[in-house]
């Protein structure tokens, strides 16, 4: 074979193999209840273990103030070594009254989130501030044996 149709078929492999190394991964994460099973239930007598039954666990629970549970579910993709985007994300919400009967179901999704603005702050600390020769002049004190 000659010299020019190995180095033509090298290539060829060698860009499909690239190729393939740059599909999307997706991941799923979280619980989110069969939509069929939720329709299912409304606000009134049902107890919170009526609900674990019908919905399983919850994937998070607030117990501040009025008890709240949290199903949530996400499903994001990856591409090569970029940062992973969220392609769908479901929230199921569930409240419940002091007597622990549900009290309310709301359903929210990816279009009901929003971003949240970081602060850039530096917290101060307090204590002494070393230099890089008082740090290794402090070393060797601590293995000063003290009498």
């Amino acid at each position: 074979m000659p010299f020019y149709r190995r180095t033509a078929l090298f290539l060829i492999a060698s860009l499909a193999l690239s190729m393939t190394a740059c599909g999307s991964r997706v991941a799923i994460r979280g619980n989110l209840p069969d939509p069929a099973r939720v329709t299912e239930i409304k606000p009134g007598d049902i107890s919170k273990q009526e609900i674990i039954e019908i919905l399983g666990s919850p994937s998070s629970i607030n117990t501040f103030g009025q008890e709240t549970w949290y199903y949530i579910s996400e499903r994001t993709e990856t591409v090569a070594f970029f940062e992973p985007e969220v392609k769908e994300r479901q929230v199921l919400i569930v409240k419940f009254d002091k007597k622990g009967l549900l009290q309310s179901l709301e359903h929210l999704d990816l279009k009901a989130g929003r971003r949240l603005a970081l602060v850039e702050r530096v917290t101060p600390t307090f204590g002494e501030q070393l230099t890089i020769l008082g740090q290794i002049i402090g070393n060797f004190q601590r293995f000063v044996k003290k009498e």
